[in-house]
């Protein structure tokens, strides 16, 4: 039985920097806070925890004071920093790039008085950070049906959160269009100007990797996707993956393989989020040669 990792899985580079900025801390201080799991990954998580990572909620900035604080990849709304300079916390901001240039197109359309929508799942820590850059007044949607949140009479921009999948982007952002034209052929606004953008700031490594993943999965018997059971990004690529091979199995961790999986499987393909380490991978790769 061959067993291939997928060359093109694996941490993207914004969690390689939000990584790489906590072990630079823990190497110099042997101790660091985290705001949130640092990712969706428990692995990884206990991987840092070693070096003296611990994860922290914000009901808990109050109670630090012996270390500094990561801001991870997701990023925070406003008023995390705000909180945080008012208790007298060091931060260490480690939001990816791509998340802090969405949040900052978001605040100018806010501040220009539109409505705010955000393709993503409510209760996602990016969304939530996104959120606060509009006071809390952006709408969330997940899908088509959602659109009735939003008052189509208003200057509209719909914007989405990094990991989400790019057909259901386009989906609802042509619905939007639809049924704001549909309203001003009946003359419903007839002396407004309705003014609709959609920003589809979804990240290239997460929407770039869909083409290729399909085409590894078609390629081998068996599909392994590895990756952590809060992952935004997790679910949407392990659901690319099954579409395109069946026996496609979810695992966080080498013990939860199953021997039966593989029979009569001669080539087995071993794939991940961009929250999964390549160690890992490479890892169950290890078991699975010997299974």
């Amino acid at each position: 039985m061959i067993v291939h990792v997928d060359k093109f899985s694996g941490f993207c580079w914004g969690v390689v920097r939000t990584v790489d900025i906590a072990e630079e801390e823990l190497a110099a201080s042997q101790k660091l806070y985290s705001l949130g799991e640092i990712i969706h990954n428990p692995v990884e998580i206990e991987r840092l925890e070693a070096k003296g990572l611990r994860t922290i909620r914000h009901s808990d900035l109050e109670t630090i004071r012996d270390a500094k604080v990561l801001i991870r990849a997701h990023g925070e709304p406003p008023e995390t920093y705000r909180r945080a300079k008012e208790l007298g916390i060091e931060l260490i901001d480690a939001t990816c790039p791509v998340v802090t240039k969405v949040q900052e197109r978001i605040r100018k359309y806010y501040d220009k008085g539109f409505q705010i929508a955000i393709f993503g799942k409510k209760d996602h820590a990016e969304v939530i950070g996104l959120v606060g850059h509009t006071a809390n007044t952006a709408i969330v949607i997940k899908s088509v049906d959602e659109i009735e949140k939003l008052d189509l009479a208003k200057n509209t921009v719909l914007f989405a959160q990094s990991t989400m999948d790019k057909g259901t982007f386009y989906s609802i952002r042509d619905e939007i269009q639809k049924r704001i034209k549909a309203e001003f052929d009946v003359g419903t606004f007839e002396e407004m100007a309705v003014d609709f953008h959609a920003k589809e700031t979804i990240c290239g490594q997460v929407s770039g990797r869909e083409t290729r993943l399909r085409e590894f999965s078609r390629g081998n018997d068996v599909m392994i996707f590895v990756a952590g059971k809060m992952s935004s990004n997790g679910k949407v690529l392990f659901d690319i993956a099954q579409s395109e091979n069946p026996r496609t199995f979810f695992i966080e961790s080498g013990d939860e393989l199953k021997r039966e999986w593989f029979e009569g499987a001669e080539t087995v393909g071993i794939s991940g989020a961009t929250s999964t380490p390549q160690w890992l991978m490479e890892q169950i790769k290890t078991v699975i040669e010997k299974i």
